[in-house]
Order: C-alpha cells, then structure tokens, then sequence
C-alpha cells in the first residue's frame, strides 16, 4: 500500500508587517501629494470660489490658466517658461560636463590632496545659499551682469555641482577597475578608456544626476529673485509676481495654474522615468 506524502505546510506572511508598510505608504502620499492635489482643483476652479473647501473638483472652468498664460496685465509667463529651460539646460549641461570629470579623478585616480578636494566639495554643498545673496549681487554688480543669464547660471551651476559629484563618484568608486585595465591593455590610452568603456556604464548614473540638476535648478528663486529683470526671470520668479486686478487683489488661481503648468511636467517626466532614477542613485551602493 503506497501511501500519499504528507502536503507541506504553507507559510503565511504576517499581516501586521505588511499592513504596516502598506499604511506608511499611504501617509506618505498623502503627505506628498496632497498640497500638489489642491493646487491642481484650485487651477480648475472657477475665480469666485477659489476659497471653497470642497476636496474634490467643482465649478470647473479653464479661465484661469488663460489668466496665467495672457500678457494683459504685464505677465510673460511663457517667457519666464524659455528662461528656465535655458538656465537649466545650460547648468545641466555643464555641471555634467564638470563633474562627470571631477568624479572620474576623485574615484580613479590617486593624487596629493585629494580627500581636501573632496572635503571642500562637500564644505561648499553645506553652505547656505542666503549668505551669498548680496556678495554676488555686488559682484555681479560691478560686473553689469545683473538681468543676464550668466548671473543665473554661474550660482545655479555651482549649488548643482557637488550633487552631481558626489553621485557620479559614488557610482564610479563601485564599477570594476578590471574593465578599465582590459581596454588598456588592448591598446587603449585613459582618455578612450573612460569614453569608451567608463561613459556608456555610467548612462543611469549620468541619467539621473541631469534630472535632478535640472529639477534643482527648475526649482531655484532666491538667488534669482534678486539677479535677473524681466527679460531674464525663470518660472519662479514670473510666478510671485503675477498681479491682479489691482494692488489689493492676489490673484490666487491664477498663480495655481501657473504652478500646475509648472509642475505637471517635473511629475510626468520623474513618472516616466522613475526606473533610470532609481537605477542611477542605487547603482553604486551595491558591490558585487
């Protein structure tokens, strides 16, 4: 008589864990997300009830992203929009450029001092932007830059930089030495080796310090409340001076819409590439 196995005992997950992550993730969402949800409704809704409480949308109406987008009342919010992609484009681009190499010689490359480098690097991501808000006024001042992009770039660039240092030496101080040495010796000389091999393995790490540079720099408005005009200010700044109908009028949805023009795209992109981020920021904590 042959007799059936015993089934094996299953084993169950505790629910109190999982219901625990669970809940913390909910209120991290809501927390997040909750103050960017009501600039949204607030943008759909119409002027007259823009204090209204309800939380979900009502008297729905698009007048008040034609308000944010008209230039009746002296604002150039589509030109504040090409401002900011100029100035973060341009940092972007050159904080990459900087530091891609920067982190290359603090990752591969013994040198006398090199720890005080790195030290000063990290000592001037730690100090504070508002203490530097009148030596470059007067700097750029003297220099007549005052309302040109290169007054904004220059501080953007050099707040961005450490961030894009630190997370590209990080990722570097982790990727095999062995890959480099192969292609130097097959013929290569250091300057092909960190094109062709170094470049094309850091792409996540490279990915996700542009995103967050840009973002950075999206985001940024005490300096530049101070140093452009006009001609030059970024979305931030056009945002904070919207006028209303006169003096005493704060034309709240307006500036709602303004803000969800603003801010969609920063979400969609992040959204879209949510994985080359995640990628890029973890690629070097983990050794093999």
């Amino acid at each position: 008589m042959v007799t059936e196995p015993a089934p094996l005992p299953v084993h169950r997950r505790p629910v109190a864990p999982l219901v625990r992550t669970y809940l913390g993730v909910g209120i991290i969402l809501v927390w997040g997300l909750a103050p960017f949800y009501w600039m949204v409704i607030t943008a759909f809704r119409d002027v007259g009830h823009t204090f209204d409480t309800t939380p979900w949308p009502t008297y729905l109406t698009l007048e008040n992203f034609r308000a944010a987008l008209s230039t009746d009342k002296g604002n150039d919010f589509l030109g504040a929009i090409v401002n900011s992609l100029v100035i973060g484009t341009v940092t972007t681009a050159v904080a990459l450029l900087l530091g891609i190499f920067t982190a290359y010689a603090l990752a591969r490359i013994e040198f006398r001092g090199k720890y005080l480098v790195t030290g000063i690097i990290l000592a001037a991501s730690m100090f504070p932007g508002v203490a530097l808000v009148t030596p470059l006024f007067q700097l750029f001042g003297d220099l007549n830059w005052i309302g040109q992009y290169q007054a904004l770039i220059i501080p953007n660039i050099s707040f961005v930089l450490p961030l894009t240092i630190y997370t590209l030496t990080s990722f570097m101080s982790d990727m095999p030495w062995e890959l480099e040495e192969a292609a130097r010796v097959d013929g290569a000389t250091r300057g092909q080796a960190f094109r062709l091999v170094i470049l094309p393995l850091a792409a996540p790490a490279l990915f996700t310090t542009a995103i967050l540079a840009f973002i950075a720099t999206w985001n940024e408005f005490m300096l530049a409340s101070q140093l452009s005009n006009r001609a030059t200010e970024p979305v931030t700044v056009a945002i904070a001076r919207f006028s209303g109908e006169n003096a005493f009028t704060q034309p709240y949805a307006a500036i709602m819409a303004a803000g969800t023009l603003v801010t969609i795209p920063l979400v969609i992109m992040v959204l879209i590439f949510q994985r080359r981020i995640v990628s890029g920021l973890t690629a070097g904590g983990v050794k093999s």
